[in-house]
């Protein structure tokens, strides 16, 4: 694994020892950032699920401010904190060992809001469309916020989920990529046009 663009492109990562942790290959992983990309002015970056930590720390080599890493076991974070130094991006970055819901509680008493959100959960976890309400209702996503979902690609996404739109859907093998936009002042508007509607 490599990061592929940016102000750290080619440097090496380093992969999770053992079978549990499955890296975003870098052709997925070029594919990701070609639809939400390719590079970026500033933003924060939520690596939910970060296992290697590749896509925040790409995130991070193509212009994001700063990002937040969290992952449950120890292995991982051990991890991405070794890559994070590879990458040259230690300073921008903070990492927590966490579970994914108590991290995302942790957070929302914090001011910041997120512009990407990457979600890169074991395969078996099928109920990512849950954790992005979540992160609306603490208030941690900007107007406008992109959200990518990796996972497996038997699995479908539904179209559109309470503030969020589905912008793209592509599978590579038996990986899936979805991702949403957050549209909460879209959602709004729909719901105040309704009751004018059943008025006519």
């Amino acid at each position: 694994m490599r990061v592929i663009a940016g102000s750290a492109k080619g440097r090496v990562l380093k992969a999770v020892p053992g079978m549990n942790t499955r890296p975003t290959t870098d052709k997925v992983k070029e594919a990701i950032f070609s639809m939400i990309g390719p590079y970026f002015d500033g933003g924060w970056v939520l690596d939910l699920f970060a296992g290697t930590g590749g896509l925040g720390i790409e995130a991070l080599s193509r212009g994001a401010e700063r990002a937040v890493f969290i992952d449950r076991e120890k292995a991982s974070v051990d991890v991405v904190r070794h890559n994070l130094a590879a990458a040259g991006v230690s300073d921008r970055a903070e990492l927590y060992r966490n579970e994914a819901v108590r991290a995302v509680k942790a957070l929302s008493k914090r001011e910041t809001k997120f512009r990407y959100v990457f979600l890169d959960p074991p395969y078996r976890m099928k109920d990512m469309d849950e954790l992005m309400a979540q992160l609306a209702e603490y208030g941690l996503l900007e107007d406008e916020a992109v959200i990518v979902i990796e996972h497996d690609a038997e699995h479908r996404y539904p179209e559109t989920a309470a503030h969020f739109e589905q912008t793209k859907r592509s599978a590579y093998g038996d990986t899936a990529v979805t991702i949403y936009r957050y549209r909460p002042a879209a959602e709004a508007a729909h719901r105040t046009e309704r009751p004018e509607q059943m008025e006519d």
